[in-house]
């Protein structure tokens, strides 16, 4: 079967029902026995070698993956959209993206992809928190970092999922021509689910177990990743719900300054060196107070006028 340069298939003469997809950095210990287990499940397999050093590539190829090389190491997000254009060129009716370190079981993938059959989703994410769904050995930090970055995410989209940072799903054909982001980093997992929101593409969670006892399931990697998934959250729901973002914590500040400026004048008769510290202070956070306040309360109504712009011309939501 022709290829071109990068592992990208051509002239397909039958279209793939079913294609996996799998991010790859350095993962030579786990990759042969990752790729040879999926490929039970599925028609095709597509790793993306993100600027590996090992053998990871060429172990892939060996056991039949086919294998888009990048020089340089790009990201998750980078990975991801190389993955998707390669799916789209081999005119793969649906995709399934899944971790090359072991996590994922790959006798999941039959539950993943049945509602992409049943026309019941367009999107199907493997959720750890909900119904059977679970995980082996989780650390700590990683499980309350998820359900932080998951609770900011619901409250600027409404969307109620429960595990927004899975990093294995299943795309229907609808859903990979729609979906457009462009992150290059691991907060392409929120974008991608926000993107979905936004386009009316079905979402649905298919319970799953994840696996931790695995090579470099658990590193400092993941909470650097963390913290930059967290950020891209909150900038959302600032840019989705300022009000909530910025007037309640301005709030906050303006009655902090109040607080002490009530405290400033009941202690007026102390020493005026101590009086004018607590003064100064109480001033500028209530200044602060107010212009967060200001600022959410301008945004807010920026967004409203907006969206009722849209409906009214356009008829969009």
């Amino acid at each position: 079967m022709p290829v071109v340069a990068g592992g990208l298939m051509q002239n397909v003469v039958k279209p793939l029902r079913v294609v996996a997809g799998m991010p790859m950095y350095n993962e030579e210990e786990t990759i042969g026995t990752v790729v040879t287990k999926v490929l039970r499940h599925v028609d095709q397999v597509i790793c993306v070698d993100d600027g590996s050093s090992d053998s990871s590539a060429r172990i892939a190829e060996s056991c039949g993956a086919i294998v888009h090389r990048h020089r340089v190491n790009r990201g998750y997000g980078g990975a991801l959209k190389s993955l998707f254009a390669a799916a789209i060129e081999m005119d793969a009716e649906i995709l399934v993206l899944l971790d090359s370190d072991g996590q994922h079981r790959p006798e999941d993938i039959p539950n993943m992809i049945a509602p992409l059959f049943d026309d019941e989703a367009d999107l199907v994410i493997g959720s750890r928190f909900t119904g059977d769904g679970g995980h082996t050995d989780m650390p700590l930090h990683r499980k309350l970092g998820i359900k932080v970055i998951t609770a900011a995410s619901n409250l600027s989209s409404d969307m109620g999922i429960s595990d927004t940072q899975s990093g294995f799903r299943a795309f229907s054909r609808v859903a990979m021509e729609k979906l457009r982001f462009g992150s290059e980093g691991m907060e392409l997992s929120l974008e991608m689910l926000e993107d979905a929101h936004e386009k009316n593409l079905r979402i649905k969670e298919i319970p799953v177990v994840v696996r931790y006892d695995v090579p470099k399931s658990s590193n400092f990697t993941a909470i650097s990743h963390g913290f930059t998934i967290l950020a891209y959250a909150l900038m959302t729901l600032s840019q989705k719900k300022p009000l909530l973002v910025l007037g309640l914590p301005g709030l906050g500040l303006f009655a902090t300054s109040a607080a002490m400026a009530m405290q400033l004048v009941s202690g007026f008769t102390e020493q005026v060196d101590l009086i004018i510290g607590p003064g100064l202070t109480s001033i500028w956070i209530g200044i602060l107070g107010l212009a967060l306040m200001a600022t959410g309360l301008v945004l807010q109504s920026a967004r409203n006028f907006i969206r009722h712009l849209l409906v009214r011309e356009f008829g969009l939501n």
